[in-house]
């Protein structure tokens, strides 16, 4: 399977920058997820031309099913390099699905502080959601068999990978 990257990368900065203009946000900021999100973060943050730092979020700890998996041997610290109180911020995601891990973020993100708005951005949507929470951009919605699976890497180039599951 191949995905234009690009293409679907500006697509969401166009969609993105329609509804921050619909909305009247001037000063958005950007906070990716680890570490595909972060990637992405980046990429709409240059093609959008958004000043702001750039945030990132580990929500290793916040997980639903962490006492189960136990301790992940790449948790990364989160950075806000900025005061979340008041900001509108654009949350972005590689790959959307159940949705817990955008709930553990939007969890992680207000212990930070209390945004004025949190948009969701996400390169794919793969449905199978089992928490109701849906991106405001979506670069593709894909559906996937239950044996498959995608994934981004990168961050040069960054390339969305099909694989089947093992058995």
């Amino acid at each position: 399977m191949q995905v234009d990257t690009e293409r679907l990368l500006n697509a969401m900065a166009k969609d993105l920058q329609r509804l921050l203009e619909e909305r009247g946000i001037d000063h958005p900021t950007l906070v990716g997820l680890h570490t595909g999100g972060v990637w992405i973060a980046q990429r709409l943050q240059t093609l959008l031309g958004i000043p702001e730092p750039l945030g990132s979020l580990d929500i290793s700890f916040y997980r639903d099913d962490f006492s189960r998996l136990g301790m992940h041997p790449q948790v990364k610290p989160s950075h806000l390099p900025f005061d979340v109180d008041g900001r509108h911020i654009i949350l972005v995601d590689d790959v959307l699905y159940t949705g817990r891990t955008v709930r553990a973020a939007l969890n992680e993100l207000f212990d930070y502080g209390r945004p004025r708005s949190v948009l969701l951005a996400a390169l794919v949507d793969r449905g199978g959601r089992e928490l109701p929470i849906e991106a405001n951009v979506v670069g593709t919605r894909l559906t996937l068999r239950p044996d498959e699976n995608i994934k981004l890497s990168g961050p040069e180039p960054l390339q969305l990978i099909l694989k089947k599951k093992l058995s």
